[in-house]
């Protein structure tokens, strides 16, 4: 397997202006992202199209995020989020992947990470700017069964600990609770790479905070044998709360 290092992201923290919040804050939110699936899962140099052959559709999906910050010099802030996708399908191979002969065959893919984030707030009024690194675990895992011959079946997985940078921006319309932001995570290192980023529009009514927008991930990650270049993107709707 090949291993991302630090050394990608980790520049950010470090040329980071020290700024911080004036007073503790606490923050967590829920939401629904409507996200559509492309590109390809590869195993021993056997290729397989998640959308035109495997005809995955959207199950279901988990995301959750959870932030703390605090006005002491130096210590970065803290966020954690977490995200689950889940498709299924029933398609049709074109070609022998894996043990299972070409034909009708039933698969399920599962895409989860859990990010640890450590940010410094660069700007911090009207205008936000947040630099960082996120610390990712991440895991993919693509199934797939024969309807013809129950015998033949598949797995491919990936897992990995990956270093991402950070970055956030948010612009507050005053005296309004409306804003717009954006803001992604990134890696890119020796053939390997991955991007989650989003832009959305925000209204803040007392503690509660409410979000829509667009999302996308993209993956392109080899473990041994088995890799994984897909992308997922689409819109999502979110909701929270801040103290």
């Amino acid at each position: 397997m090949r291993k991302l290092t630090l050394a990608t992201g980790s520049f950010l923290i470090l040329a980071a202006p020290l700024a911080q919040a004036d007073i503790l804050g606490l923050g967590a939110s829920v939401s629904y992202w409507d996200s559509d699936l492309s590109g390809n899962v590869a195993k021993d140099s056997n290729s397989v199209d998640v959308d035109d052959e495997l005809r995955l559709d959207n199950d279901g999906n988990a995301n959750a995020g959870l932030y703390l910050e605090h006005p002491v010099p130096l210590l970065p802030n803290v966020a954690l989020s977490y995200t689950k996708i889940q498709q299924s399908g029933r398609g049709q191979l074109s070609q022998q992947y894996d043990g299972v002969d070409p034909g009708t065959v039933y698969s399920e893919l599962d895409l989860e990470q859990l990010d640890l984030t450590l940010y410094y707030e660069v700007l911090d009024n009207w205008v936000n700017l947040d630099l960082g690194l996120t610390v990712r675990d991440f895991s993919g895992e693509l199934r797939m069964q024969s309807r013809t011959n129950s015998t033949q079946s598949s797995r491919t997985e990936a897992d990995a600990v990956l270093p991402l940078g950070y970055i956030s921006a948010r612009f507050d319309l005053p005296f309004t609770g409306a804003s717009v932001g954006a803001g992604g995570n990134f890696i890119s290192y020796s053939g390997d790479s991955m991007r989650d980023f989003n832009v959305y529009g925000q209204y803040r009514i007392s503690v509660l905070q409410l979000r829509a927008g667009y999302r996308q991930i993209a993956v392109d990650y080899e473990d041994g044998d088995d890799v994984f270049d897909v992308k997922l993107d689409g819109p999502f709707v979110s909701a929270g709360v801040t103290f």
